[in-house]
C-alpha cells in the first residue's frame, strides 16, 4: 500500500488523514505503535466514502472510539484505523423520552444530557471513558446496568457500504458482547429510552457513583478499565487479589494496588509488557483458584 497516495485519496474526499499515527495517542492506556493511517470522518457520508476507499483499494481497516477498552501492538497497524470522535451531529430528539446520540459522542456528554433534561436510565454509565458507538459495540456496563437496558436501536454501516437500523433485540446483546463484536459494521448512531425522573436523584446517584469509582479505580494512571471479564460464579478482581498477584509488575505495567481487576501504565509501559503480565496473571489464577480468565480488553495489529 502506498500511505502517500492513500492519503491523498482521503484528502481528496475532505476526509482528514494522518500516516503513520502513534496509537498510544488516541487510546486510555497510552500504549501502541503508528496505524499506517489514521482516519477521522466528520459525518456518515465521509465514512461511507472511507469505507468505500478503503475497499476498493484492499485496504484494511478498523474503526476505533474513544479506545477506552482496546489497545495497538507495539508495532502499530498496517491498515486505516477509522476513528468515530469527529462523527459530527447532536443529540436528537426522537420523542419526549427516546434520544439519538451519534456514535463518536462521549458517553459523558451522553449521561449529562440525559441529567439535564431530567431523564433517568444511564446513570449506570456515567464515569465510563468510551464512546457511545463502543459501550454500544461492547455493552459497556457497571454497578448492575447495562447498555441493553435502555438502548431501543441503533443505526450503522455495513461493510458493503448499506446503511441500516437495528432494534435493539437483533443486537446479540449480552455481558460485553453484541452483533459488532464478529463483524465489520460501523455503529452510527444509537437511540435510548429513557425513564423520566427528578433530576436532583439522577444528579445524586450520578455523583455517588463517580464517587465510588474515584475511591476504588486508579483513575490517575493510563488504563483501559476491567482487564478481564467476570467469570461466571466469581468476580475476577476478587481472585487476582487472593493470589497475591497485587502490585506484580512486568515491564512499564503494573497490576493496579488500587483494585486488582485493573491493570496500569506506570508510564513507560508497552503492549508486549501487557500482554505478558496478562499471561502471567491468567496462568496463576488459574493454577490457585482453577478459573480461566477471559480477557476484556480488545487488542489490535502485529504481535
Amino acid at each position: 500500500m502506498d500511505q502517500v497516495l492513500m492519503q491523498e485519496r482521503f484528502s481528496q474526499e475532505g476526509i482528514y488523514c494522518l500516516r503513520n499515527e502513534p496509537m498510544k495517542k488516541h487510546t486510555s492506556f497510552a500504549i501502541g505503535g503508528p496505524a499506517d493511517l489514521y482516519v477521522l470522518p466528520k459525518s456518515e457520508e465521509q465514512m461511507m466514502r472511507a469505507v468505500s476507499l478503503c475497499r476498493e483499494n484492499g485496504l484494511d481497516y478498523v474503526v476505533l472510539g474513544n479506545g477506552s477498552n482496546v489497545v495497538f501492538s507495539d508495532l502499530g497497524y498496517r491498515g486505516a484505523v477509522i476513528g468515530t470522535s469527529s462523527l459530527s451531529g447532536e443529540i436528537e430528539w426522537v420523542s419526549a423520552v427516546d434520544v439519538r446520540c451519534p456514535a463518536g459522542a462521549k458517553l459523558a456528554t451522553l449521561c449529562s444530557f440525559a441529567c439535564e433534561n431530567a431523564l433517568s436510565g444511564l446513570e449506570c454509565l456515567w464515569g465510563i471513558p468510551g464512546s457511545v458507538g463502543g459501550a454500544v459495540c461492547m455493552n459497556a456496563g457497571a454497578y448492575g446496568g447495562e447498555v441493553k437496558d435502555t438502548l431501543l436501536s441503533c443505526t450503522c454501516l455495513t461493510p458493503e457500504g448499506e446503511i441500516v437500523t437495528y432494534d435493539a433485540d437483533a443486537l446479540a446483546l449480552s455481558y460485553r458482547h453484541s452483533r459488532f463484536s464478529n463483524t465489520k459494521e460501523i455503529v452510527l448512531s444509537a437511540t435510548f429510552r429513557l425513564t423520566p425522573a427528578p433530576q436532583s436523584e439522577i444528579r445524586h446517584k450520578m455523583d455517588d457513583l463517580m464517587s465510588r469509582r474515584r475511591e476504588k479505580q486508579p483513575l490517575e494512571y493510563p488504563s483501559a478499565g476491567s482487564v478481564f471479564k467476570r467469570p461466571e460464579g466469581y468476580y475476577a478482581a476478587a481472585l487476582i487479589e487472593e493470589c497475591g498477584l497485587k502490585g506484580t509488575q512486568v515491564g512499564g505495567i503494573a497490576v493496579s494496588e488500587k483494585h486488582a481487576g485493573f491493570m496500569v501504565n506506570l508510564g513507560e509501559g508497552t503492549c508486549f509488557d501487557l500482554k505478558r503480565l496478562i499471561d502471567k496473571v491468567k496462568q496463576e489464577v488459574f493454577l490457585v483458584k482453577g478459573v480461566r480468565l477471559e480477557c476484556e480488553i480488545k487488542m489490535i495489529g502485529e504481535a
